[in-house]
């Protein structure tokens, strides 16, 4: 058996992780296409439930709107109602969702870890911990 060279050592080692690399990239891909087309009829059909659904609360505000009118208020106040009512709810929805978007947090973890890698790939930096 000949021994190999810290260069040959180097030089196969740097050749396997990129054979290593190659084969996850390309696995990456063949799960990702396979579910591509499960993730895009999926969506597709959110987007029609959801455009339902706003069609069905447009019609059922003008439904009250009516029913409000049978029940003895003029036309225009039954409408207003309805109209301050949905605005009050949304205003409500507003402020919970601000709410809820102002606690997100930077990533910190993936900044630390990402400042490490740059840290020990430089030359000459002191390693980050």
């Amino acid at each position: 058996m000949t021994e190999r060279t810290l260069g040959q050592l180097v030089a196969e080692a740097t050749a396997d992780v990129q054979e290593i690399v190659r084969a996850e990239i390309a696995l990456a891909k063949a799960e990702l296409a396979q579910d591509a087309k499960r993730v895009g009829v999926g969506a597709g059909m959110f987007g029609a439930a959801g455009y339902l659904g706003f069609l069905a609360s447009i019609i059922l505000t003008i439904s009250a709107g009516y029913g409000l009118t049978e029940a003895g208020l003029p036309a225009w106040a039954a409408f207003l109602v309805l109209g301050v009512a949905l605005l009050v709810v949304a205003g409500i929805l507003a402020l919970v969702g601000k709410g809820q978007v102002s606690k997100v947090r930077p990533p910190e973890r993936t900044i630390r870890s990402t400042k490490a890698a740059i840290a020990a790939v430089k030359p000459g930096s002191a390693r980050v911990g």
